[in-house]
């Protein structure tokens, strides 16, 4: 269990707090299209707003690369969040220029302010000393609530605690950390994992770490036709990384050997092109014809891998089983989807596209955790030392020293 300093035991009232939040959301046509991430921030936000603090939110959106770029601007994503808040955020158009120095100077207690699109400036993502010192003079104690972002490096993460008198976890970066340490812990079992997506080179580590955790690893996706292939399935024009072949077979030999059940799928559905509407069939998974690729997994395994999740006590999923973006490629997902929303047990989505699908569903508040950081919780779980995370295990004194909350 990953033990960081937290909320309680913080006195906020009448000070300034730095909240480095997730609010990296899809903007259509200047409106926020998807708010999850923004109402996730909101129990922090207001807790420290009822507690009497001068708010300072910092958030990046999108790429921009160290430049001001017209269409990421965090205007929108003020507006949403005050009309949850229910109050007004000041929005300045700088991140630690003028604007943002006036409005942070002018906050009262509870009130909120947020600074401009952090990767605007070049220091953000190189954690320049110089950006990281300015950021952390907008604040006396400093919350990150940004686990999305927790694997990176930059100056909010990492430059900016180093340079604050507290630096504690926000809610939401708790409840990430509570879950995702259930499962490297001690889970109820049998633990079944879910991996699917389109590379197995993204999972490698979380496979490596997994093995030695799990009772079941149910493989789908793109990536499934590397591991079928190592196995001498014939999977026709199939997505697979041929240099990944021996790896995937000593990962393969290693479940065998730790009395793992590694379960790949048994049909899956082909396609003759990578194309929303291109002709399909359902076809045996380790003999898919010549000139076919698979994009999804069939109706048997979709059945053989649910009812491995309802018995399980655990479960873990991460990664679709197909091109769910695509009706004709989508039920192998939905139906995994839906195994894990009945399963009675403790279950865990780890971000990303695996999110995306069961929210699409509706199915989001039938699991037990949703969350909100796909690579930083690849991470975690592949046993990474976040550096959000080791920040805050140091407590963030400027000389590096441990403060009790």
């Amino acid at each position: 269990m990953v033990d960081v300093p937290g909320l309680d035991g913080l006195d906020a009232s009448g000070q300034r707090v730095l909240v480095r939040a997730d609010l990296n959301v899809p903007l259509d046509h200047g409106k926020v299209a998807d708010e999850l991430r923004i109402a996730e921030s909101l129990p922090t936000i207001q807790r420290l707003r009822q507690a009497g603090a001068r708010v300072v939110v910092m958030s990046h959106l999108g790429r921009p690369k160290g430049k001001v770029v017209e269409e990421l601007r965090l205007a929108p994503v003020a507006a949403r969040l005050g009309e949850l808040l229910g109050a007004t955020v000041a929005a300045p158009r700088d991140v630690v220029g003028p604007e943002a120095m006036d409005a942070v100077a002018s906050l009262g207690e509870g009130d909120v302010a947020l600074l401009e699109n952090l990767r605007f400036e070049p220091g953000e993502e190189a954690n320049d000393d110089q950006f990281a010192a300015e950021l952390a003079a907008f604040g006396d104690v400093y919350v990150n609530d940004a686990f999305g972002a927790a694997h990176r490096a930059h100056a909010s993460i990492v430059g900016v605690p180093a340079r604050c008198t507290r630096a504690v976890a926000g809610e939401l970066m708790a409840k990430e950390l509570s879950a995702l340490s259930r499962l490297l812990g001690e889970p109820a079992r049998p633990f079944t994992g879910i991996l699917g997506g389109a590379k197995v080179s993204d999972k490698l580590a979380v496979i490596d770490n997994l093995l030695s955790r799990v009772d079941r690893l149910l493989i789908g996706g793109a990536m499934c036709y590397t591991f079928l292939a190592a196995t001498g399935g014939r999977v026709g024009a199939s997505r697979v990384e041929q240099d990944q072949l021996d790896t995937v077979a000593r990962l393969i030999r290693r479940a065998e050997e730790g009395g793992i059940a590694l379960l790949l799928p048994i049909d899956v559905v082909a396609a003759e092109a990578f194309e929303a509407d291109a002709d399909h069939r359902r076809v045996p998974a380790d003999a898919v014809p010549d000139g076919l690729m698979g994009l999804d997994i069939g109706v048997e395994s979709v059945a053989r891998f649910a009812a491995m999740i309802g018995d399980s006590q655990t479960v873990l999923w991460n990664g679709p089983m197909g091109v769910f973006e695509w009706e004709a490629f989508a039920a192998g997902t939905e139906g995994v989807a839906r195994a894990v929303a009945a399963c009675p047990g403790f279950t865990v989505i780890g971000g990303g596209d695996s999110a995306a699908a069961i929210r699409r569903l509706g199915l989001a508040d039938q699991v037990s955790h949703l969350s909100t950081g796909g690579g930083a919780s690849l991470e975690f779980l592949a046993g990474v030392d976040l550096p959000g995370v080791a920040a805050l295990l140091k407590r963030g004194s400027p000389k590096g020293d441990h403060h009790e909350p």
